[in-house]
């Protein structure tokens, strides 16, 4: 049996009276070669066993640093050659047996003939036993000379229609570059997009749960990965819908009528005035615009309340709080104060002329000079080496995150360690030089060739952009740029998507592609048409973000009622109800401060600032409604930083803090104003409705807080209280259980 030196057992290293015994036992177990039934190579056949199995996973041999009790593997055997170094010439050849191949520790540890913490990975009576075996008595090769590469694997079915509890088996297929192809079923990795929508074993049989929708299902071999999409209906298609406001209705209709689900009723005007000022603007709308919006009779005016909305303040303050968390707009130290004041008056200046956003993105990349002449710098002051900027420009501006491509092949993905430093390469000619402030530097491009050092393979790698070609760029020409012109290109697959499914998620709790930073082929969106049509009207509206912002908010879509029928209540990615969703920290303090008649003050800004017209993190430290409530301290650019769920330790705040008490019982704030006046409590119950909810209380609210106000009232000592402190105390209790109520504290 014929062997390269490189991939035989290096039997000569032992010398001595060993070698010819050994030598007789490999000449023995070549005949256990020739009869099995094909030649084995370690990539082809043993790597894929033990991916199965689990021993090259992170959390066992591929274990960051040196595997497990001395034993290292690469992540899922992205790194065939190392694995087989490992395996079959480290620790003097002990862990393979080519004489006696039942028991080499390969073997008896998997199968846990010997102790091992793994527990039995593999079955003594398995084929995969067998064909370790096999291998090992065959010599171990590695590869052989005309072995074919695995080309693709695809699964079988790619797209199914499956109901409630049902089940289907999948079928793998590999592709090799010499044509042939095998069933690795038994070898593959199975994983749902959504576990609990559909659940998978690890033979690749599919069962179905009892949520409607589109699921995924990622199969993953050698590196590999394809997807079976699963179509799962609530019942058989409509037959009527609503009429669609544009593109955005037509489909997501379309996908409600496949799937058999109803949409919701169209919210009413007080409810879509509510929703779209808190979406757009970040606060409630002032009592008086509610009763200026639900006595105006012009059939036009949802898109007129949107455009106003656009226009305002309130939009530029809302959407600058956001992508300033997103970019790191970080208060480190005392001395970051000016940065982070110029760079968040640069997003909302920005926002409020609406730039386009391929504009602000490549003047954010290109940036060079000091925070002062062209604040864009700042972004640099906080996030320092190339890899963690070109990290952050992925997921943030094109929804990869690379972080896990710099130690290992993507295990979710195509993305390998070249193609990380290449996209590292883009940021690697970045100068820095110290100005006269403390802590404050100025960025220049230093002239040169554009390059990073691949840590594994410790050889250069030039700049290129994600799946292309490496970019000839010139010394004098800063790389930044070319990154920045390639993002914006109209054929970029991942630039405009990144944007709307965010935007998506922003005003419909969940994205297209969930979470709203992670687009790959293994993760598919729950409506791919509606995420290619609204990318394509970003580009083709030349990156207005506005225009975004309006296609979703004029869309029926948006307006429909947070209220679910007999049917759609179980829906949860179909988009057939409004979502109801938390007020963010920095929204809710600031619809409390409007509806007690209060404000918080903040250091460093303005008396009677917005909560969501801060610039920076610092004030998280000030104020504990916002840390408690989950304001992002930007400290990364996942969106997952903000905290949008309930807590002990929020309803504790709401309702018996000693913030909250002091609003309610301010001198001069509206309980204060609303026990002196002299209106009947109908009219001001009335008053206080509008501006907690947008709407009029119903025949049952209103009698229950006249009543409620009429009540007699008592001091500590039991006395009866004068009619106006009486009248002010019922109207501080009144205030307080409005706006403990879910209709206040959720956007719906």
């Amino acid at each position: 049996m014929s062997r390269s030196k490189d991939h035989a057992f290096p039997c000569s290293r032992l010398g001595g009276s060993l070698a010819l015994p050994l030598a007789l036992a490999l000449f023995a177990t070549s005949a256990f070669a020739e009869e099995s039934p094909a030649s084995l190579s370690f990539v082809n056949d043993i790597v894929p066993i033990l991916t199965k199995a689990g021993c090259n996973a992170g959390a066992c041999h591929a274990k960051a640093g040196n595997g497990q009790n001395g034993f290292r593997l690469s992540l899922l055997g992205f790194e065939p050659g190392e694995d087989y170094e490992h395996i079959v010439k480290e620790a003097h050849g002990r862990r393979v047996s080519p004489a006696a191949p039942a028991q080499s520790l390969l073997l008896l540890k998997a199968t846990n003939g010997m102790p091992h913490g793994g527990g039995q990975r593999i079955d003594p009576k398995s084929e995969s036993y067998q064909r370790i075996l096999n291998w090992i008595g065959q010599g171990m090769p590695f590869r052989g000379e005309h072995d074919p590469q695995l080309a693709s694997i695809e699964v079988q079915p790619p797209r199914a229609l499956l109901q409630f509890h049902a089940q289907q088996q999948l079928k793998v297929l590999a592709h090799y570059s010499d044509g042939s192809q095998r069933d690795v079923t038994a070898l593959a990795l199975f994983e749902p997009n959504d576990k609990s929508m559909a659940e998978t074993d690890e033979h690749g049989r599919v069962t179905i749960q009892e949520i409607p929708g589109n699921v995924a299902v990622m199969v993953r071999y050698q590196g590999l990965v394809s997807v079976c999409s699963a179509f799962v209906p609530l019942g058989p298609p409509l037959e009527n819908l609503p009429p669609a406001n544009n593109f955005v209705d037509e489909l997501v209709f379309a996908n409600l009528k496949q799937i058999g689900i109803p949409p919701s009723a169209l919210c009413d005007d007080a409810e879509f005035l509510r929703r779209a000022s808190l979406d757009i603007a970040g606060h409630l709308p002032t009592m008086e615009e509610t009763r200026a919006f639900l006595d105006d009779q012009d059939a036009d005016k949802r898109n007129k309340l949107i455009d106003s909305l656009l226009s305002s303040p309130g939009y530029a303050d809302y959407f600058a709080n956001k992508w300033s968390a997103l970019l790191k707009n970080r208060r480190d130290a005392t001395s970051d104060k000016t940065a982070n004041f110029a760079f968040h008056s640069w997003l909302r200046d920005g926002l409020l002329e609406n730039r386009p956003y391929d504009q602000m993105v490549r003047e954010l990349l290109g940036a060079t000079g000091d925070v002062v002449s062209n604040p864009p710098v700042a972004w640099y002051k906080r996030v320092k080496e190339p890899e963690q900027q070109l990290e952050d420009v992925a997921q943030l501006f094109l929804g990869v995150r690379m972080q896990c491509a710099q130690c290992h092949h993507h295990p979710f993905e195509r993305w390998s360690q070249q193609d990380y430093y290449s996209l590292s390469a883009f940021f690697s000619q970045i100068g820095r030089k110290p100005t006269s402030t403390p802590e404050e530097d100025i960025i220049f491009h230093k002239r040169g060739t554009a390059q990073a050092e691949n840590k594994k393979t410790k050889l250069p790698v030039p700049p290129a952009a994600l799946g292309q070609t490496p970019q000839k760029i010139l010394p004098d020409e800063d790389p930044r740029l070319y990154l920045a012109d390639w993002m914006s290109t109209p054929e970029n697959p991942f630039f405009a998507k990144a944007l709307v499914n965010r935007y998506w998620k922003h005003f419909f709790k969940r994205g297209l592609i969930e979470p709203e930073d992670d687009i790959r082929d293994s993760n598919p969106p729950s409506n791919p048409e509606l995420l290619d049509a609204l990318a394509r009207h970003f580009v083709e509206s030349g990156y207005d973000l506005k225009s975004v912002i309006r296609a979703i908010t004029r869309s029926r879509t948006y307006q429909l009622s947070s209220v679910p029928n007999e049917l759609n209540g179980v829906d949860r990615q179909n988009y057939s109800r409004f979502y109801p969703r938390h007020l963010q920290s920095e929204v809710l303090l600031d619809a409390i401060d409007q509806f007690t008649g209060s404000q918080t003050d903040f250091p460093d800004v303005p008396r009677g600032t917005h909560a969501v017209s801060l610039p920076d993190n610092s004030y998280n430290k000030s104020s504990y409604f916002l840390a408690v409530f989950g304001r992002p301290d930007g400290a990364s650019v996942c969106e997952c930083e903000r905290v949008q769920s309930s807590s002990l330790a929020q309803s504790l705040h709401l309702m018996n803090s000693q913030e909250m008490r002091q609003k309610l019982t301010l001198n001069g704030g509206r309980a204060d104003q609303l026990s002196k006046d002299s209106r009947t409590d109908a009219e001001k119950v009335r008053d206080l409705y509008l501006m907690a909810f947008s709407r009029l209380p119903n025949d049952v609210e209103l009698q229950a807080t006249e009543s409620y106000l009429a009540k007699p009232r008592l001091n500590a000592q039991g006395q009866p209280l004068d009619p106006q402190q009486a009248k002010r105390q019922g109207y501080e209790d009144l205030l307080w259980a409005l706006m403990n109520t879910k209709e206040f504290l959720f956007n719906h």
